[in-house]
């Protein structure tokens, strides 16, 4: 609870700084109230409510690297426990500032003989870019067309009000994907047993946690 209490200190800070126009490139007020309104109206689809769950049995995948490497869950899972975080991407820094937080508890993580992974709908060379970024020690797996996301519960369709501010702001994400669909996955954080059963979930409709 200790590092989900730090990061949520660091994206609580993030978030007034952004919205507060400390950022290169400042939101307006129709942006901030754009966003506002898709998080409230994912919250009110009860989707979050609905995905993958502690108790559930985690789907199996089989996603590549950065690099190209097939990674399977099921043979990760047969060293350790397996910790996953669904990313957004490189554009989101909410969800980049999450990932530094995860690397800097990795140690925790390789105590206890865990491994730690994200995953993403974005292409390899974005996820070499938010590895480089971030200084990650952990693989982010391309989720192509977010069929992993899918089957977590976590991916929904943008609505085409907020398509329209991201387009704006240049968050292009069929270049970003690969994929003409405008979809994302909820940012999710799992830990998966040995026997594939979900020991913890936490699952937020809005771009980090409590938001």
């Amino acid at each position: 609870m200790a590092l989900q209490d730090r990061l949520q200190d660091k994206l609580d800070a993030l978030k007034a700084d952004f919205e507060g126009g400390r950022f290169p490139l400042k939101p307006t007020k129709e942006a901030l109230d754009t966003m506002h309104r898709a998080t409230t109206g994912l919250i009110a689809t009860g989707q979050a409510q609905r995905a993958k769950k502690a108790g559930d049995v985690a789907p199996e995948f089989i996603l590549n690297d950065p690099d190209g490497k097939p990674m399977s869950s099921r043979d990760l899972l047969a060293k350790g426990a397996l910790v996953v975080s669904f990313y957004r991407g490189v554009w989101c820094p909410y969800c980049n500032m999450e990932l530094q937080a995860l690397e800097a508890a990795k140690p925790a993580f390789d105590k206890y003989g865990a491994s730690l992974l994200a995953i993403s709908p974005q292409t390899a060379p974005n996820s070499r870019k938010s590895m480089r970024q971030n200084k990650l020690s952990f693989p982010i797996l391309s989720d192509a067309k977010g069929k992993v996301g899918a089957a977590f519960g976590l991916r929904f369709d943008l609505p085409d009000y907020l398509i329209e501010l991201y387009k704006n702001l240049k968050n292009d994400l069929p270049t970003f994907n690969d994929d003409p669909s405008w979809t994302l996955p909820m940012p999710a954080r799992y830990v998966i047993g040995q026997d594939g059963t979900i020991l913890y979930s936490e699952v937020n409709p809005g771009p980090s946690p409590k938001t």
